[in-house]
């Protein structure tokens, strides 16, 4: 009974952290396409009629069909690069104004191309006013570019707003979803007994490192308690708490278990998510420790030139637990969404050791 109930909740959990990036990002997907569809069939033709176009189809069929084809590339250049390229900043946002500077320049050169001019047959409109001498069809040409700019744009950030808001929401569930399997994997029962009964340990030999020790289990509960609430954290923080972790847990172990640590943080102003790294330190020491038998557990830690480098290696010791895998899936998919294209993760399994490597790119 205990498992079914523990299994409905996991599936109730997935379920509630897919829905708002799968079914709102569906849904707004099948939207943005019905704008676009409406633009290209309805609204462009529509605004194109205003001007005396029936003429120059007739004198001058290519450069119609050259500006049309050129009008509809800008409106999805813009839609699917220009305005996600902005949205990203950085280097892409550089790539954005460059495309922008392109359509621009490519709008002028067609504009500038001679043609013969129709006796004009509607009123002067504010551009004519500004440039006296511009022609009709070059009118037509600017004003039509200008149409196909602020839709194009208009469409494009209200979809790249409402993706990063479904994005925000996936990313917060997701983060409540690591919050509940930290707290299962940190605060419960057997941890604290662990780690308290060995402090009780230290206090009753009279340990120099007792109250030490207690410090850093106190010092961890209150940064999980502070971390919980925050999207990042600095990384050197993020260190500490493994260093205090992989101390607190050493306590427990007897002299058939050596624990390697080795982290090297030079830069305190790059940021990570908060517990994001200690699920993989903790796997170690839940599946890589036996009384009996000879183990080594390393773990480095490391950052240089903006990149982040983890690895784990421990031997694998048959302990079979319920939900075992829930710690390390739910990093995954954290990874997955916080860090799409600028993270590496592996992770090696054959029977007798357990390796991870990620590597993140914490500069993008």
């Amino acid at each position: 009974m205990a498992n079914d109930s523990e299994r409905c909740r996991t599936l109730i959990i997935k379920y509630l952290t897919l829905y708002p990036q799968s079914v709102v990002t569906g849904r707004m997907k099948n939207v943005s396409l019905y704008i676009d569809l409406a633009f290209c069939i309805i609204v462009l033709p529509v605004m194109a009629m205003i001007f005396p176009i029936e003429r120059w189809c007739h004198n001058f069929p290519w450069y119609i069909f050259t500006v049309g084809v050129w009008l509809y590339a800008v409106y999805f250049f813009n839609r699917f690069l220009t305005v996600p390229a902005l949205f990203r900043g950085g280097r892409l946002m550089a790539f954005g104004i460059v495309m922008i500077l392109v359509s621009a320049a490519g709008t002028f050169a067609l504009a500038q191309v001679s043609l013969y001019n129709p006796k004009p047959n509607i009123h002067d409109v504010g551009i004519t006013r500004v440039f006296p001498n511009i022609q009709q069809y070059q009118q037509a040409v600017w004003s039509l570019f200008m149409i196909v700019e602020a839709f194009s744009f208009a469409v494009g950030l209200l979809t790249q707003a409402n993706l990063q808001k479904a994005r925000r929401r996936a990313v917060e569930a997701e983060r409540e979803k690591a919050e509940i399997a930290l707290y299962k994997a940190q605060i419960k029962p057997h941890f604290m007994f662990n780690t308290l009964n060995s402090l009780y340990g230290l206090f009753l030999t009279h340990n120099e490192k007792a109250l030490e020790s207690l410090e850093k289990f106190i010092s961890m509960m209150r940064y999980v308690h502070t971390t919980s609430q925050r999207d990042l954290v600095p990384l050197s923080d993020e260190a500490d708490y493994i260093r205090q972790y992989v101390g607190l847990q050493s306590l427990r172990l007897n002299e058939m278990t050596e624990v390697s640590l080795d982290i090297d943080v030079a830069h305190d102003d790059l940021k990570v998510p908060p517990m994001l790294l200690v699920t993989f330190v903790e796997n170690c020491f839940k599946h890589g420790v036996s009384p009996v038998e000879k183990s080594v557990i390393t773990i480095v830690l490391r950052e240089c030139d903006g990149r982040l480098e983890f690895a784990t290696r421990n031997r694998i010791f048959p302990v079979r637990r319920i939900g075992e895998h829930m710690g390390i899936e739910n990093c995954r998919r954290r990874l997955e969404l916080l860090y799409p294209s600028a993270h590496k993760i592996n992770i090696d399994n054959d029977g007798i050791f357990y390796q991870v490597k990620l590597s993140i790119e914490l500069t993008r």
